[in-house]
Parts: structure tokens; sequence; C-alpha cells
């Protein structure tokens, strides 16, 4: 079921929270990174046999990553397949463990979305709202919570990215459609 910035109804797991008013919408998955020691082994099955094109490539030492970036799908909700290695394999962060090292979701308005969820205990990864690798405002959800943050990704780091308007817009018109 698609929710739209209204009360949302919460599953099992919350049944003892109140209904909340969410100020944003999680419209989809912008990417997956998987790590490697090797991005190469890594673009042999991506690339090579699955056939799924190179878009760009992406380096940062302070975030101890080399990356290739791959498109999965055509237009506006296609996903972006990141091949990641570490710079040096002895820092941190380890962009290679684990293998599947994150997943990014379509945010439509991400300010709203991270004040909200850190009103609601969420712990963030450090470094706040920040331009990503794909040049989207991006800001990640920490994969365990602290005694300060009771909420986080239950050992997952997700991503979370700005929509850019053609990104909005294609969302709303399949929404309209299901």
């Amino acid at each position: 079921m698609l929710y739209r910035k209204r009360d949302v109804p919460h599953g099992p797991a919350s049944a003892t929270l109140p209904r909340m008013t969410r100020p944003f919408r999680i419209l989809g998955v912008q990417q997956i990174a998987l790590g490697g020691p090797d991005k190469q082994a890594l673009a042999a099955l991506w690339v090579d046999l699955f056939g799924l094109p190179r878009t760009g490539t992406y380096r940062s030492e302070r975030e101890n990553v080399d990356e290739d970036i791959l498109r999965a799908g055509a237009g506006p909700l296609a996903v972006e397949i990141d091949l990641m290695q570490p710079i040096d394999p002895a820092k941190k962060p380890k962009v290679d463990e684990p293998p599947l090292n994150h997943v990014g979701l379509w945010v439509d308005d991400l300010p709203a979305c991270v004040a909200w969820l850190g009103e609601q205990g969420m712990r963030f990864a450090p470094g706040g709202i920040r331009k990503g690798a794909a040049g989207f405002d991006v800001c990640f959800l920490h994969p365990r919570p602290d005694a300060a943050h009771p909420r986080s990704g239950l050992g997952v780091l997700i991503e979370l990215v700005q929509a850019p308007p053609e990104v909005i817009g294609a969302f709303d018109a399949f929404a309209k459609r299901a």
C-alpha cells in the first residue's frame, strides 16, 4: 500500500504506538551498495554477467571508498548499484564489511524526514545531511542504537536520499495509477 503524508497505521511490531503523521514519504529504492576487497570481482558479476551499464565512478579518501556506479532499470525510478572497495583495507569505514553495505531510499523531503526521525529517537551516522556520491543530499541511519538514541536501522546501514523533482513526479504519476 502506498502511503501519503498523513496518519499512517503501524504494523504489529509497533502496535503499542499511537498513529503518527509523517512529514515525508519514502518513494522507493535509490541504491544498493555492495562492497568487496576488489571491486573488479564484483564487476565480473554485475557488469560482465548481468550486463548492467557502468554510469560513473566515485572516490573519497574521507569515506575510504573507491566505487563504480552502475544502473539497473531506466528512467527516474532506476536503481543505482554501487560496487565498492576500500581505498585502505586497514582503515574505517570498512566499505567491504558487510558485503551488502547499505540500502538507499528516495525521500521526498529529506530535512523534514531527518528532523522527524530524530524526534522519534533515531540514531544517525556521523556527518548529517551532506552531498552524496550521486550529487543528491543524503543522510545515513546508524545500524545500531545507543543509550541516547533507541531507534536505528536494526543492523542495516540505511541511506536516505533527497529525491529530485523528476523522481517525485514519476512516483506520484505511478501512485495515481496504482
